[in-house]
């Protein structure tokens, strides 16, 4: 069956495409390199020993995403990654985020609506939830007021999904990520950051490196045990299984409803200072650190309920924190050597 992945040479997206190949479907990608490299291609290939399909294209743009569906008429199933994803920069460039976010999603989905059968997997997130007022978070959650424009796209994305699905022939699945870390065992693909990077484990390791000269923590005066922010870090190859675990549930006609919601992560909540420990322990590097002004956008806590997940989708997170960050770290000094 052929699959379209949708920003499948950035970050998940890339560990997802190795999944579906191991798993024997034909991968075609779309990805516009705004925040990835043409060079993730080779590590995919060098893991699986299969070369995706890739096409660069930029989804804002209706006509092309038009053509693309009218050449690959035998698309069984769509899982789309493709959209900015840093909170910080959504607040200080939303319209990007809004165009990125939401345009492309419609076009898809445009175009999957005339399709007689659609099976579409979104790549959303817990910024849905914003503060939580119950930890950990279950998908019968309420959805807070968004915290930042980037929060804001992925819950209006999951309102657009719902809304189509009533009226259409597509069956979705939106899976709920909380904080994806790590690379792939072999370090043939990691996180790739442009510029500086936005995520803490990325930033952890070009310090750990000596790329960057300190890391800055963004607050110790949450109420919090340290202070610092907890979130669920979950490592990414788990994630990306979670991904194949999803769509192979559709494609088998599985799926209770026309929507369906899971949380993904592992259910442990680690605090910033915890990671930075944490990271020390497994590389042998002291980490060089400063505590500056809270973030605007950021929330206190966020750590998931994977309940339904385990037992819905007979998936859970393998990976410990300390396993997850020694890959990052393999990965970063792979990159650099």
């Amino acid at each position: 069956m052929k699959i379209l992945v949708t920003g499948g040479l950035g970050f998940i997206g890339s560990h997802t495409v190795v999944e579906l190949q191991n798993e024997g479907f034909e991968v075609v990608i779309i990805d516009n390199l705004s925040n990835s490299s043409e060079e993730v291609l080779k590590g995919i290939v060098a893991i699986t020993g299969k070369s995706p399909v890739f096409e660069k294209l930029d989804l804002r743009e209706k006509g092309s995403v038009q053509d693309f569906f009218q050449r690959h008429t035998d698309i069984a199933g769509v899982i789309h990654f493709a959209a900015s994803k840093a909170v910080g920069e959504s607040v200080e460039n939303p319209l990007l985020y809004y165009e990125n976010n939401i345009n492309t999603l419609v076009y898809i989905l445009h175009e999957l609506q005339q399709k007689p059968e659609a099976n579409f997997i979104f790549s959303s997130s817990c910024t849905v939830y914003g503060q939580a007022e119950k930890m950990p978070i279950t998908e019968d959650a309420s959805i807070q007021i968004a915290m930042s424009p980037y929060g804001n796209t992925k819950q209006i994305g999951e309102e657009i999904i719902t809304d189509v699905t009533k009226v259409t022939n597509i069956n979705a699945i939106l899976l709920r990520y909380f904080n994806p870390i790590g690379a792939h065992s072999s370090a043939e693909i990691g996180e790739l950051p442009i510029g500086v990077p936005q995520n803490l484990v990325p930033f952890i390791t070009q310090t750990g490196f000596g790329l960057r000269k300190e890391l800055s923590v963004y607050g110790d005066d949450y109420p919090t045990p340290d202070g610092t922010c907890i979130r669920d870090y979950i490592h990414v190859v788990d994630l990306a299984k979670a991904h194949v675990v999803a769509l192979q549930r559709l494609l088998n006609k599985k799926n209770a409803a026309k929507v369906e919601t899971f949380n993904l992560g592992t259910g442990t909540g680690s605090s910033v200072l915890e990671v930075i420990h944490t990271f020390e322990k497994v590389s042998g590097q002291k980490l060089p650190y400063k505590i500056v002004d809270r973030r605007e956008g950021d929330i206190t806590s966020a750590y998931a309920n994977t309940d339904k997940a385990n037992t819905i989708l007979g998936w859970s997170a393998q990976s410990t924190l300390e396993e997850s960050l020694a890959s990052a770290w393999k990965w970063e000094q792979k990159i650099r050597s």
